[in-house]
């Protein structure tokens, strides 16, 4: 199956849950994201809003319907793919501190209440005395104000946010879909609280990125740690403190890749030196388990 693309193709992803198509999306040197339909064979959709190439697409891993993407123009945007338009673009400046609880523990916190009490989610009250409720990420807001219909990136004060100066070289979303992991040519890494599309502010240590190709990040099931290609060297960072947790050092040129299986606990990185490394925690050297061609084992400890 071919699908033929206006310029360099830069990244290509498919989600991770879905069920309902067969979409691959794809980031080119052109200013629209392009989605292939493998059912089809042709390209079913295109999604306009950047100003210049799309170095990275993501979809989300909590709905089979929203894509991200970071674009040279250094914003990040949110679609549904269902609808015309972006639903959301971030912006750097938008910023709240501290770390949101668990869905899970969240819930557990909700089941605890007085049950005297019915819990009430919060409510806004519109001109007219309606009330409208907030809506989270993929679901289509209520009726209300003309501003809440609106999608945050038709609006001209928004759309021009952007997410990095410079271009947004990687995306990631954490596993279970409440972060946004984001790289660019600034040589800055960004957590982005998905809810909200807020800047986290967690403030990870100087890296060195590259400025004119795609990477891809990885990151652990936790979500704890994120793995980020640094030139030569790959660097894991601690997602909540930003500090650097290992340093990976075995290829020779440029590092574009890595991929982290939580089911074997390995890291797979791949560079411009045409090597693909496999890196494992030392505990399983150490319990005699055969490594193969595992390399630079001594560099990763758990």
């Amino acid at each position: 199956m071919n699908f033929k693309m206006p310029g360099k193709v830069y990244r290509t992803a498919m989600s991770p849950l879905a069920a309902s198509h067969m979409l691959i999306a794809a980031g080119t040197e052109d200013v629209q994201v392009r989605l292939c339909d493998i059912a089809s064979g042709a390209i079913s959709q295109t999604l306009s809003g950047h100003r210049d190439g799309i170095m990275t697409v993501e979809w989300s891993t909590s709905s089979e319907w929203i894509l991200v993407t970071g674009g040279c123009d250094g914003a990040i945007r949110f679609w549904d793919i269902r609808r015309a338009g972006c639903f959301r673009v971030l912006d750097q400046s938008q910023s709240q501190l501290g770390r949101r609880p668990p869905l899970l523990k969240r819930k557990s916190l909700s089941a605890g209440q007085n049950s005297s009490v019915k819990p009430r989610a919060p409510q806004k009250r519109s001109a007219n005395g309606n009330g409208v409720r907030q809506s989270s990420v993929g679901r289509i807001p209520a009726k209300g104000s003309v501003r809440q219909r609106l999608h945050p990136g038709m609006l001209s004060s928004q759309d021009r946010a952007t997410a990095h100066y410079g271009a947004v070289t990687g995306l990631k979303v954490t596993e279970d879909g409440m972060y946004l992991l984001s790289a660019g040519s600034d040589s800055r890494i960004r957590l982005w609280d998905v809810e909200s599309g807020r800047n986290t502010l967690v403030n990870f240590e100087t890296v060195r990125l590259q400025t004119s190709k795609p990477i891809q990040l990885a990151t652990t099931q936790d979500p704890a740690v994120v793995f980020v290609p640094c030139m030569t060297a790959v660097k894991a960072f601690d997602i909540w403190s930003g500090k650097t947790c290992l340093t990976f050092r075995g290829h020779y040129e440029h590092v574009n890749c890595c991929c982290f299986s939580s089911q074997d606990q390995e890291l797979y990185t791949g560079g411009n030196d045409r090597q693909i490394l496999v890196w494992c925690p030392s505990r399983l050297i150490s319990d005699g388990v055969d490594a193969g061609p595992m390399q630079d084992q001594d560099n990763w400890s758990d």
